[in-house]
């Protein structure tokens, strides 16, 4: 993968696939740190420390469905390249959290991709799913929480095409103001 939003959409994944119900990602994106910094908790069902040493490994995967597991591992070396890292803590029946760190001007840094498209399809992937979205930039902070939206919209699905597309909007309103 050459694009971070993507492997933040990978890694979500993981989280809907351990049963999560509350997924938050955070990014800091600073020049004037140098950094982008990006971490994905969640509430599943976590790992024990064994695993936790596994999942770096690309040649083991939990799923049946393909031999290789190449979402993190290749997130931590792209990191690494960098001269960032990577960091899993985890729990098992608590969660998970991962963090990783991509010195920004390095040219082995992946390009942030489209983190909308990212966000809404995890939205619209299971309604039941909360999750708190917040990126921090130089310019300012954006924030979208799934459970306040809920609130408000009541009986009305937050994975509702015009909800989505409302949400889009925000997205794009809100994160133009603080991505330069």
């Amino acid at each position: 993968m050459d694009e971070l939003s993507l492997y933040i959409l990978d890694i979500a994944y993981n989280s809907i696939r351990a049963k999560a119900t509350h997924i938050t990602i955070k990014i800091i994106d600073s020049i004037k740190d140098n950094i982008i910094h990006i971490t994905i908790k969640d509430d599943g069902t976590g790992m024990s420390e064994e695993m936790v040493n596994k999942v770096i490994d690309p040649f083991y995967t939990t799923r049946t469905t393909r031999k290789v597991g190449l979402g993190i591992p290749m997130l931590k070396q792209n990191a690494e390249l960098t001269g960032g890292y990577l960091n899993i803590t985890s729990k098992e029946n608590v969660g998970t959290t991962i963090d990783v760190t991509f010195i920004k001007d390095n040219i082995d840094t992946p390009v942030m991709g489209d983190l909308i498209e990212s966000i809404l399809t995890l939205i619209q992937a299971d309604e039941s799913i909360d999750y708190y979205f917040e990126y921090t930039s130089d310019e300012g902070n954006f924030i979208l929480d799934t459970n306040e939206m809920k609130e408000i919209l009541g009986e009305v699905p937050i994975n509702e095409p015009e909800v989505l597309l409302w949400i889009k909007d925000y997205m794009k309103e809100g994160l133009y103001e603080i991505i330069r």
